[in-house]
């Protein structure tokens, strides 16, 4: 008898930001495969098993859980985040694809969960409030030319720009490579938030104009908006900054 998947996303790393559907996901599952940071935010019963795995054995783990859901089990893949952005929703997806005929008969739920960009827009006002776009700095799975290429386009076409894997110990050049180009299309005065561990302890917010901006206020925990030419940076006495793309469109003045 086939079992179940649930591939899920823990949220940002604060447990209010775990939605119940997710929690439910949880409860239901007997056998959990993710990377160990992630597996370790969950408040398992003596029943339930983790299978902890590093973080780039995706597709590995993602077999890994088929099989044991194709075999009959209730079986819960784990992210950070959503799990469909940049995560494991698209590695058991791929799996799926070039599997065998019995995992396409799994019964998968994809729990939709709060990702880092909606995190540190929410912490610092509304940068996303218009137009958008994500984009994994990381070239480990595709080139950086391409990588280049897109963040070029999305900043002509004035696109708010959320970065995820920013930066690492092995790839400690792209984040400055990526604001050194966008500062050849965006204004200097491009407000940039630097949002790390977004609603966890060590939560750390930074605004700073693009032209400033410094790759090593960034790191794996980090995620970084760049907005676009419409994006406003409010002060306030004695508050945090706001930041926030307007709803409206403002033609340029010609």
């Amino acid at each position: 008898m086939t079992g179940r998947l649930f591939v899920i996303g823990t949220g940002p790393g604060n447990p209010d930001q775990m939605t119940p559907e997710a929690r439910r996901a949880v409860e239901a599952s007997t056998a959990f495969f993710g990377y160990f940071p992630y597996l370790d935010r969950l408040d398992l019963r003596p029943d339930q098993v983790k299978v902890a795995s590093d973080n780039r054995e995706e597709l590995s783990r993602a077999e890994a859980a088929l099989a044991r859901a194709a075999a009959g089990e209730a079986v819960c893949v784990v992210s950070g985040g959503d799990p469909g952005v940049f995560a494991m929703a698209a590695a058991v997806c791929e799996a799926i694809d070039a599997g065998p005929a019995e995992w396409k008969t799994v019964d998968l739920t994809v729990v939709p969960g709060v990702t880092a960009m909606l995190a540190v827009a929410a912490r610092i006002g509304a940068p996303l409030g218009h137009d958008f776009c994500a984009i994994s700095l990381s070239d480990n799975l595709k080139p950086w030319d391409v990588i280049e290429k897109r963040l070029r386009l999305v900043a002509e076409a004035g696109l708010v720009i959320a970065l995820y894997n920013p930066i690492s110990k092995a790839r400690p050049w792209q984040l400055g490579r990526a604001f050194a180009l966008l500062r050849e299309i965006l204004p200097a005065a491009t407000p940039v938030v630097f949002g790390r561990a977004a609603g966890r302890p060590d939560e750390r917010m930074l605004v700073m104009p693009l032209g400033e901006a410094e790759a090593e206020r960034a790191d794996m925990a980090t995620c970084v908006v760049i907005g676009s030419p419409e994006t406003r940076t409010i002060a306030r006495p004695g508050l945090p900054d706001l930041v926030y793309t307007p709803r409206f469109y403002r033609e340029p003045s010609r």
